[in-house]
C-alpha cells in the first residue's frame, strides 16, 4: 500500500527544510550538532536523499542497491558537498530532493511492499522510506540553528517523531521506566511502565511534545520538562 500520509508529510518537510536553508546563510556558521556547520547538515541532508533513492530503485527493480556504497564513501560525499560553493550546495540539495520525489511518484504500488535494508542493517518494506526522510528533513532543518524549532514542526509530525523515538529507546535494554506526559497525550518509555498518563511511583516526565521530543533524541537536556526527581539518562537515539 502506499504510504501516503508519510509521503505527505515527507513534502511538506521539504518545504519547510527549504525555507530554514534559505534562512541558513552564510553556511559557515555552526550548527546545533557538535562539530558540524550549517553547510554540512545541509550536505547530509542531500546525502540522505540520494541514499534513500537507491532504496527505491532496490524495491523497483529488485536488484539490491545499499544507501551507501560505503561508510567511507558516505563520509567523503559530505565532505565534497560541504566544501562546495553556496549555490553548488544549494543546487545539489534541490536536484537530490527532486530526485527522491520523482522516486516515490513513480514507484509501482506493488513495489512498497518489497524489503529493502536501511543503513542500519534494517530489513524493512520500502514503505519506511518516505517516514525515514520525515525524520531527516524536519529535525535538520532544526539542526541547522537558523529560526526553525520543534515547537514549529506540525502536531501530528511532532506526535509522530515521539512514537519513533520512544519505541526506538526502549527496545534499547538500558532504557529507563517513564511515563511521559505532554497535555492530554502520554507515551511509554522502557519496559514495564504504564502508558496510561498516571504517575508510575513518582516517574512521570511532563512537558511540551515539543520538548519531549528534543530530549529524547538528544537535541536538549530536558530543561523545559518536569520530574519528580533528576531526568534519567537516555540511550542514544538513531
Amino acid at each position: 500500500m502506499i504510504p501516503a500520509k508519510s509521503i505527505g508529510w515527507m513534502r511538506d518537510g521539504e518545504q519547510f527544510l527549504a525555507r530554514t536553508i534559505d534562512a541558513a546563510m552564510p553556511m559557515d556558521r555552526r550548527s546545533l550538532l557538535p562539530g558540524w556547520d550549517r553547510a554540512t547538515v545541509v550536505s547530509h541532508v542531500a546525502g540522505n536523499a540520494a541514499a534513500l533513492v537507491n532504496l527505491l530503485r532496490w524495491a523497483a527493480t529488485g536488484v539490491e542497491t545499499p544507501m551507501y556504497a560505503s561508510p567511507q564513501a558516505r563520509e567523503d560525499a559530505i565532505a565534497q558537498w560541504r566544501a562546495a560553493d553556496a549555490p553548488a550546495l544549494l543546487s545539489h540539495v534541490e536536484h537530490t530532493r527532486a530526485e527522491l520525489d520523482e522516486a516515490v511518484s513513480s514507484l509501482p504500488e506493488a513495489a512498497w511492499e518489497h524489503e529493502v535494508r536501511t543503513n542500519s542493517g534494517r530489513i524493512a518494506s520500502a514503505s519506511v522510506v518516505p517516514w525515514m526522510r520525515v525524520r531527516e528533513v524536519y529535525i535538520h532543518a532544526v539542526d541547522l540553528d537558523a529560526g526553525a524549532s520543534f515547537s514549529d514542526l506540525p502536531g501530528a509530525v511532532i506526535t509522530a517523531l515521539i512514537d519513533d523515538a520512544v519505541q526506538f529507546l526502549s527496545a534499547k535494554p538500558d532504557c529507563p521506566v517513564r511515563a511521559l506526559r505532554a497535555g492530554d497525550q502520554h507515551w511509554q518509555l522502557g519496559g514495564g511502565a504504564e502508558a496510561d498518563g498516571t504517575d508510575i511511583n513518582g516517574s512521570n516526565i511532563d512537558g511540551t511534545d515539543a520538548a519531549l521530543l528534543a530530549w529524547l533524541i538528544g537535541r536538549s537536556g530536558g530543561e523545559d520538562l518536569t520530574s519528580a526527581g533528576p531526568l534519567p539518562a537516555l540511550p542514544r537515539w538513531l
